[in-house]
């Protein structure tokens, strides 16, 4: 620890410093927002708070600062020009100063598929233990009229909560109540980013104009609806998660994304509010180092105090390497199908019938056929994507246009269709999206279809001299086989800021989603006028809220799991193998198989998790032993660790040694990779589990113990599991997987490992 004549030297270099740095100066470029992080905590006997400190330090330029953060960073954000910015950059009293970068949104059934609404003794106790449980919800805001947030069956607000909702001219804090305990909105780096231009849906306070923030907060903790539809759809009872536990939302995304300073700040504020899951479906760059990603950074400051962070894998699939959130202190999320679809039908003149989904709600076409037109013209591309102004309305009036997926937004070629005088859309996928369907509240008649259908439709539409086709519709169809399957958009490993992680960690429901609405929007976006309190969401935007429930049920629970052993409850319970028996099959073809790169563990299953037998987990001295790993520097460490004294005297020799529940092994010139785990006992008392791997025939596992025993319920055991490649150089095969299970007479424990060989 240092002595307090070097705090207080520092704490005054600085406050001499930035007066000086942020006065007004001539001919200089326009100012930015920037974070500024600084190297020593804060000194109260200089100032009592962060925001005396900094608003004492800026006071000649009072509109410099956006925000002084307390909890999640050593620093504050606000707005410097080049000169100022290199002060700050070359002052030894700052770490590091970085401008705000933008991020963007990856955007009922669910509770019977997964188990979660058994009306059993067990369930309800489970519940009622969930009032304590604080869900944190950084999105785009609430709509707090929603029935989603009904406070009727629900207790008193824990009087260690903190929080509270803000005031403004669309949101009086009374529309809060013992279900939504919190309303907070954070937007000075997002208007200074647009020059305070606000556009209509921005609504300057936590009220949600866009419905994304709405729809994740009500699919994790939204409490029961019955009745629920979007305009005849999916209509039954709609229920979060944790229907039972308490909400509060951070508005920090507006039009255009979310600005980094702002999510810090929201990050921030629920930390001291006191939440116990943070929950963002929301993410950047897949490779940005965890010491620059500002998610990564609040994530750990909200992990040393116990709160579980759960974050969407991002919806860049089925691109290799495009999984976002990778923090291993995270619970990175991707999406699959439930067992619930919405069939719809594109009959050809030809007689082939095409089956497709859409949550079209019109009047329809009829019976009868008419015309079919294609653009298949190369030269004028835009018009085989129908982007706005590129059909033609002598061509296209009264007809069916085929629209290749891909560049403007789904819905809106539909309405591009509409205005050319189109009575009907086929909305056909390409390679990029393969065989992933989206079902959409169109606003024309449309069916969407997957690349095989896409193709031939395109065929006879560009080759048949009088093409013609009949679009139908077949409501809401249950019990759907095979499911789940991977959606084609989940983003997909290799890790790629840490290799030796593996992510995503699991998936979970996020295709065709119902859950609550905003009455600012439409539900296919602003230009759509209907009024609907549900809508029907895809995007692991809508997977990663279902985790950030069912980690309130485990925290309700188990409420001294720390947010690791969470993880590995959720990990290693999870299955994959669908409804029929078949391993986890991809969206990106018709008979393609899953693999861990898209799937993680697998697909979440929340009763298994609740009793998991064994947990890998780890602390916070476990995960700066991993960053030190990655050979971080010391300011380095110190952007992500906000402990002064944070050093590398304990580090791993690789960071797949860190006690992760899953393993994902590079080979290089080494042909041998061993790593350690520690299992803990949260079953019962006297517990032995046996091991089993599964390995491809490159690859040899071997396990040491081989069996491992517990006599007390929090016992440890530790084993070493060597990993030799034997795979020949002219194997192209770029990686393979098997697993590791750790099993007895009532619990299975199964971590995925992936292999890949980056050096022959």
């Amino acid at each position: 620890m240092e002595s307090f004549s070097v705090w207080r030297s520092s704490i005054y270099s600085l406050y001499l410093l930035l007066p000086l740095l942020l006065q007004p100066l001539t001919l200089v470029s326009a100012k930015k927002s920037y974070i500024v992080h600084l190297k020593e905590r804060h000194d109260t006997s200089v100032h009592p708070t962060h925001l005396d400190w900094y608003t004492a330090t800026l006071r000649s330029s009072p509109d410099s600062l956006i925000y002084a953060y307390t909890s999640v960073y050593n620093g504050f954000a606000a707005t410097l020009d080049p000169q100022q910015l290199h002060a700050l950059r070359t002052s030894d009293s700052v770490l590091g100063v970085y401008e705000d970068t933008l991020y963007t949104l990856h955007t009922t059934r669910t509770p019977e598929f997964l188990g979660v609404q058994d009306h059993s003794e067990f369930w309800e106790d489970l519940h009622q233990a969930s009032h304590h449980v604080v869900i944190g919800v950084l999105d785009t805001g609430v709509w707090p009229e929603s029935q989603s947030f009904d406070d009727s069956q629900m207790p008193p607000i824990p009087t260690r909560w903190l929080g509270g909702c803000d005031s403004a001219p669309d949101f009086d804090p009374s529309l809060c109540n013992n279900k939504l305990i919190g309303a907070r909105s954070f937007s000075k780096g997002y208007r200074m980013a647009s020059g305070n231009a606000r556009k209509p849906r921005d609504f300057a306070s936590p009220r949600d104009g866009d419905g994304h923030g709405t729809h994740t907060a009500s699919t994790a903790a939204g409490s029961a609806v019955s009745n629920a539809t979007l305009l005849g759809y999916a209509t039954g009872t709609a229920r979060g998660m944790a229907p039972q536990a308490r909400v509060a939302a951070y508005k920090v995304c507006w039009t255009g994304g979310c600005f980094a300073s702002d999510i810090l700040a929201g990050m921030d504020q629920a930390i001291q509010d006191g939440v116990d899951i943070l929950s963002l479906s929301l993410g950047g760059s897949s490779s940005v180092p965890y010491y620059f990603d500002t998610i990564a950074i609040g994530a750990f400051a909200a992990m040393e105090r116990g709160i579980f962070v759960s974050c969407s894998a991002g919806n860049t699939g089925p691109r290799s390497g495009s999984v976002a959130n990778v923090a291993p202190w995270i619970m990175t999320v991707g999406a699959g199908t439930l067992d619930r679809d919405f069939p719809a039908y594109a009959t050809l003149g030809n007689g082939k019938r095409f089956s497709g989904v859409s949550l079209y709600s019109g009047v329809g076409m009829g019976d009868e056929p008419v015309g079919l037109v294609y653009f298949s013209d190369r030269s004028n591309s835009s018009s085989s994507i129908c982007m706005p102004g590129s059909l033609d309305p002598e061509t296209v009036r009264g007809k069916v246009v085929v629209c290749d997926r891909g560049l403007n937004a789904r819905v809106e070629k539909g309405t591009v269709v509409r205005d050319a005088g189109g009575v009907g859309m086929i909305l056909a996928n390409t390679g990029m999206s393969g065989e992933g369907l989206v079902a959409d509240s169109h606003l024309v008649a449309a069916v969407a279809v997957g690349e095989s259908a896409g193709d031939e439709i395109r065929e006879y539409a560009s080759l048949d001299p009088n093409p013609t086709a009949v679009l139908s519709f077949g409501g809401t169809v249950l019990n759907v086989r095979p499911s789940p399957v991977v959606a084609a958009f989940s983003s997909r490993g290799p890790n790629g800021v840490t290799a030796q992680i593996l992510k995503p960690d699991v998936i979970g429901p996020g295709v065709n989603i119902l859950a609550g609405w905003s009455g600012a929007v439409g539900p296919s976006g602003s230009e759509d006028t209907r009024k609907t309190r549900f809508n029907i969401m895809s995007g692991t935007s809508m997977s990663c809220p279902h985790i950030s429930g069912l980690a309130a049920l485990l925290k309700a629970a188990h409420p001294d799991w720390s947010p690791s052993a969470i993880k590995s409850a959720l990990m290693t319970t999870a299955y994959t193998h669908d409804n029929t028996e078949s391993p986890l099959r991809d969206a990106t073809g018709e008979e393609a198989l899953s693999t861990p790169w898209a799937y993680g563990a697998g697909h979440v299953n929340p009763q298994k998790a609740l009793s998991p037998g064994l947990v890998y987990d780890a602390s916070t001295q476990d995960y700066i032993a991993f960053l030190c790993s990655l050979n971080y520097t010391l300011d380095h460490l110190r952007l992500l660790v906000k402990h002064s004294d944070a050093n590398c005297s304990t580090k791993f020799a690789d960071p797949g040694d860190l006690n992760y529940p899953s393993f994902s092994v590079v080979f290089g010139s080494n042909k041998v990779v061993q790593y350690t785990r520690t299992l803990t006992n949260v079953g019962k008392a006297a517990s032995v589990y046996d091991v089993a791997v599964s390995a491809p025939s490159t690859v040899e596992i071997t396990v040491n113990p081989n069996r491992v025993s517990f006599a007390e319920v929090g016992d440890r055991q530790t084993y070493k599991v060597t990993f030799v490649s034997n795979r020949s150089v002219s194997d192209s095969v770029a990686s393979e997987f098997g697993s590791i299970m750790w099993s007895n007479e009532e619990h299975e424990v199964r971590s995925p490992v992936a292999f890949t060989w980056t050096y022959f």
